[in-house]
């Protein structure tokens, strides 16, 4: 495996679910802000970038190469995140964005780890039910649908996505020991419920 193609596509990942994080940052709606945020997985799945949430739902689907790419896929979303948060915070929209995302991130850093975990765990299967419609749906329409849905439900439900958080913490300035808890709580949960579904499909198929 080339780790450094990797990494790119990584990076790539974490810049678009950033992308998706600022838009619904931007508007009032948070209706239309999770109907937006969609583009993030769009572009990830119709470009096939790298990101931690979709690939490590078939971790047990491929072999040990593909497991120990995980931990590089996941920096590199953290990268991604981290570059984008930086350009934003550049701009003369910054104090609102930045407003926005730390009230959002203290609800994060205030709630517990178990709290946390289990939001992570439902946020991955939705993840999964969005990129596993995306990948075998055979229509257009379908596929699309997929992602709509997946996205939409996982943030209006108010669950938590590693690499979406990641942007959040960025931009709003929060980083420190306990948003790094916090997020690694996030991602054990996501780890779960991306591979709750596929194992529990392939018992009910075999």
């Amino acid at each position: 495996m080339n780790y450094l193609k990797t990494f790119a596509g990584a990076v790539l990942a974490g810049m678009s679910i950033a992308i998706g994080g600022l838009v619904f940052l931007s508007v009032d709606s948070k209706v239309l802000g999770a109907a937006l945020f969609t583009v993030g997985l769009f572009t990830v799945c119709t470009m096939g970038f790298n990101l931690f949430t979709g690939k490590v739902c078939y971790v047990f689907q491929n072999n040990a190469e593909y497991a120990l790419a995980l931990p590089i896929i996941w920096i590199g979303n953290l990268a991604g995140t981290g570059l984008i948060a930086f350009f934003a915070r550049m701009t003369r929209n910054a104090a609102a964005l930045t407003e926005k995302a730390a009230t959002m991130c203290a609800a994060k850093l205030n709630d517990s780890l178990v709290s946390l975990f289990f939001l992570g765990i439902l946020c991955n299967i939705l993840i999964y039910i969005a990129v596993e419609g995306c990948k075998n749906i055979p229509h257009e329409f379908g596929k699309y649908l997929a992602l709509i849905f997946g996205v939409m439900v996982f943030i209006l439900c108010g669950t938590e996505h590693c690499v979406a958080d990641m942007f959040y913490f960025w931009i709003g300035g929060v980083w420190g020991a306990r948003a790094a808890v916090c997020i690694f709580a996030i991602t054990l949960g996501n780890a779960v419920g991306g591979v709750l579904f596929p194992l529990l499909r392939n018992l009910q198929n075999n």
